[in-house]
């Protein structure tokens, strides 16, 4: 090219557009546990490059479609031991809603044999009770549920379902008729409108008495559910004293407590419910105005403890919980249980405000809160110093404090 007259050198910009953020992902952290399925975490941020230097940029930046997980499976190593289940039961009715459970064991993963349950107490354990619908029951098999049967009680002078008349008829007995608890009861003007809001404000409320009436009847809803609650020492009856509900167009009366779901309507009038927990829940379902029953409720001792003695129960609306203490006495696998029990019409929330697990080296994964919600039997389970918000779907939770 000798001989050619040679041009100038230059450089020409060929895009002023810097480039597009993206998301920028660092190095996982440690697994979570020490054997087994674990999560690490990672370090997820939005950068762009500007004149050859990375610049952190605001999340909404950055395709949100795209962004990686913050955390990551990972196995460090095939656990000794591990929980196993066997297959989930029969539901325990024919027809309508009741329970499965399941049998869980402690398994060696070296031989596959079962071993004692003291070497999977650190590990999480999954739910071995759940919620079953078995489809609706005929109406001419009746809506009582097997194993549900109702018992007869000694027989009583007929009561009508007309207010006035019911409010005469329970005055000297030693029980109240009462639309809830005394706090909730607004001042009237009389003797109407007090009977008049005992029967139509009665759904939706929490009775913390050891006794009382619930006249659900007239309620103007078609679903009517109560709530009744006790210390954990106690267990609650319930007796049936008068029901109007029409079994043909599909009313029926249902019991929910901790292990335990009844539904009824033939036979009701004179027949017994015990529910063996402290807790139970009364819903009502009717078709036709002015239908419903009346119920009388009694609180006893328990026959069986089930419950420990770190256990305790909360009926709210609102408190702040401390991580049960042991005593010095228990033993160390007993894990601390949290009931709560509000409103039917009311929810749960649940804040983490402050998680303090001591010096770094007794930090472990097998440190955790599981909460249940009672009326879908779902967990969650909360490690570390994660600061959590959790709402349940219904009026009822149990929280457990593990190590």
């Amino acid at each position: 090219c000798q001989p050619v007259p040679k041009p100038e050198s230059r450089v020409e910009v060929c895009d002023l557009n810097p480039c597009p953020p993206r998301w920028k992902v660092t190095p996982a952290g440690p697994c979570s546990s020490s054997c087994g399925l674990g999560l690490a975490a990672q370090l997820v941020t939005c950068v762009q490059i500007l004149h050859g230097q990375e610049v952190s940029q605001e999340e909404h930046l950055c395709p949100v479609a795209e962004k990686p997980l913050t955390s990551v499976p990972c196995v460090i190593r095939t656990c000794s031991y591990e929980w196993s289940f066997s297959e989930w039961s029969e539901c325990s009715t024919s027809c309508g809603n009741g329970i499965q459970t399941r049998q869980d064991f402690c398994l060696s993963s070296l031989t596959h044999k079962p071993v004692n349950p003291l070497f999977c107490r650190r590990f999480p354990k999954a739910v071995v009770v759940r919620g079953c619908s078995a489809g609706p029951c005929p109406e001419q098999e009746g809506t009582l549920s097997p194993g549900a049967e109702l018992q007869p009680v000694a027989p009583a002078t007929h009561l009508t379902t007309a207010a006035a008349a019911t409010e005469h008829r329970y005055k000297n007995l030693d029980v109240s008729l009462s639309a809830g608890p005394p706090e909730q009861t607004k001042p009237g003007g009389g003797e109407e409108d007090t009977a008049k809001r005992s029967f139509l404000c009665v759904c939706g409320n929490l009775f913390l008495n050891a006794t009382g009436i619930i006249n659900m009847t007239g309620v103007g809803s078609k679903d009517c559910t109560v709530a009744i609650g006790r210390p954990l020492r106690e267990e609650i009856s319930v007796t049936i004293l008068e029901s109007s509900l029409n079994c043909s167009a599909g009313e029926v009366l249902l019991f929910s407590g901790r292990m335990m779901w009844r539904t009824g309507c033939r036979k009701l009038p004179l027949s017994l419910i015990n529910s063996r927990t402290n807790t139970l829940i009364v819903k009502q379902r009717v078709v036709l105005p002015g239908n419903g029953v009346i119920l009388q409720y009694n609180s006893r001792t328990a026959a069986k403890k089930y419950y420990q003695d770190c256990d305790q129960q909360l009926f709210g609306p609102q408190g702040e919980i401390v991580n049960p203490v042991q005593l010095p006495n228990e033993r160390q696998e007993v894990v601390c249980r949290t009931f709560i029990t509000v409103a039917p019409r009311q929810r749960i929330s649940l804040r983490a405000l402050n998680a303090d697990l001591g010096s770094e080296g007794n930090h472990t994964p097998f440190n955790y809160i599981l909460v249940r919600d009672v009326s879908t039997m779902k967990t969650v389970v909360f490690h570390g110093k994660q600061q959590f918000l959790w709402q349940s779907t219904g009026s009822q939770a149990e929280i457990e404090f593990h190590e």
